[in-house]
């Protein structure tokens, strides 16, 4: 459940948020979704891999932090092993709301029903005592203007690379040192080698558009399955 409210200093003057890393703090996920506009940070630490609506056939991309529901083998107690984390988490009890008819900018909401909410009067405040944000509020507000935009550009990069045939299946069989199986099926990844084929105009007109930079970073990401595939092994030897 949730219970989204438009975030307010009348409202919310006392509020607090648990901004740590935890699994109770709703950090306890094996994917989380992502945006193109942030492949290129992510890319240094996770796998991105994209899936596919079955109802609409539309495409999304994520980061995959895990092989099963729950796992996140980058959260290790209070401490997050990575370089970034993606906006999609990091805003979380935050969100960008609008109006039925989406015009207009967008509202911070929050979801009071969210894990971070602290209770206890512990975490961090989100308005100055004459009601100003505070410096960590307008850090949250730029993350979900970025995360917002990245959503709304998102269609513009799918549609690029399904004009140019450009993703494909994926599937992985990942066996373990103990000798438990995963398999990653249903998701789709770039097709390196349609790519590197592609003629120099589509080339210049995926760079133009912006969308041939995360097409690589996605590409390059892929290396982090053999990292996943360490942390896995090294968690379930701990």
């Amino acid at each position: 459940m949730s219970n989204h409210q438009i975030l307010t200093h009348d409202a919310h003057a006392d509020l607090r948020v648990l901004a740590q890393p935890g699994a109770a703090l709703g950090d306890a996920v094996m994917a989380c979704i992502t945006v193109p506009a942030e492949f290129r940070r992510l890319a240094i630490d996770y796998p991105i891999l994209f899936r596919q609506d079955e109802a609409t056939g539309a495409f999304s991309a994520l980061v995959l932090m895990g092989f099963e529901p729950g796992e996140n083998l980058f959260l290790d107690g209070d401490r997050w092993d990575a370089t970034n984390r993606p906006l999609a988490l990091a805003v979380q009890p935050f969100l960008v709301g609008r109006s039925r008819t989406s015009d207009g900018p967008g509202q911070v909401h929050i979801d009071m029903d969210h894990p971070r909410i602290s209770r206890n009067g512990e975490g961090i405040k989100l308005f100055e005592p004459g009601g100003q944000p505070t410096p960590y509020l307008e850090q949250i507000a730029d993350m979900l203007g970025a995360l917002d935009a990245g959503y709304r550009a998102s269609g513009d990069y799918f549609a690029a690379l399904i004009r140019y045939d450009l993703i494909e299946p994926f599937s992985m069989d990942v066996t373990l040192e103990s000798g438990a199986m995963h398999r990653l099926v249903g998701y789709h990844l770039v097709n390196e080698e349609k790519l590197a084929a592609l003629e120099p105009g589509a080339l210049a007109e995926l760079h133009a558009e912006g969308h041939l930079l995360p097409t690589y970073m996605a590409l390059a990401s892929l290396g982090n399955l053999a990292r996943l595939v360490g942390a896995k092994n090294r968690r379930d030897h701990g």
